[in-house]
């Protein structure tokens, strides 16, 4: 198994994603002022965030049960055969109501996370997820509440963020000279 190297990220670039995380809509200029960065500098670094994989894209978050998904549920799958694993892994993410797929040990070959509207679809999706080749049994853990759920990755906090003074262009005194 090859270990890929984590880049090194200094305290501004984890404030930038922290603010990102908290509301990717925010304007540049706030984030810069935020971090003591001029707004292109700010888009300089998301752009180097971005292409270091860091960054992988933006998405709003909805409330799933404004949207008629009331069943949250948990479902672990057990593959008959290793062999098996790779064309499950594919089968199941081509099924859009699973939301989390995970390669897991224990009983269980994978762990997925589903939103649905009612149990009724629920288990229509678990017939369908038994159905698939490879699958050897599914345990359903229908989530009664949710205490927390969250999308944001707490960053390390090695070095606090201080914030700097906004940075003017120019950088040098009238005259030419600098002080």
């Amino acid at each position: 198994m090859k270990l890929s190297r984590v880049p090194e990220f200094d305290a501004t670039d984890r404030a930038i994603l922290e603010l990102l995380q908290d509301n990717c809509k925010r304007p540049m200029a706030a984030i810069g002022q935020s971090v003591g960065l001029s707004a292109p500098s700010v888009v300089d670094r998301i752009h180097k965030l971005e292409e270091a994989g860091v960054i992988t894209g933006y998405v709003a978050t909805v409330d799933a049960r404004r949207l008629g998904k009331d069943v949250t549920a948990f479902i672990g799958v057990a593959a008959d055969a290793p062999s098996a694993i790779g064309i499950l892994e594919r089968d199941i993410a081509d099924i859009d109501d699973v939301l989390e797929c995970h390669h897991v040990t224990g009983a269980h070959t994978f762990l997925l996370k589903v939103k649905l509207e009612n149990t009724q679809a629920l288990e229509s999706l678990i017939a369908r997820v038994r159905g698939l080749a490879g699958v050897k049994a599914t345990e359903t853990l229908v989530v009664l509440s949710t205490a927390a759920e969250r999308t944001r990755i707490p960053l390390d906090s090695r070095d606090e963020f201080v914030a700097r003074p906004l940075r003017r262009s120019g950088g040098r005194a009238r005259g030419g000279r600098g002080r």
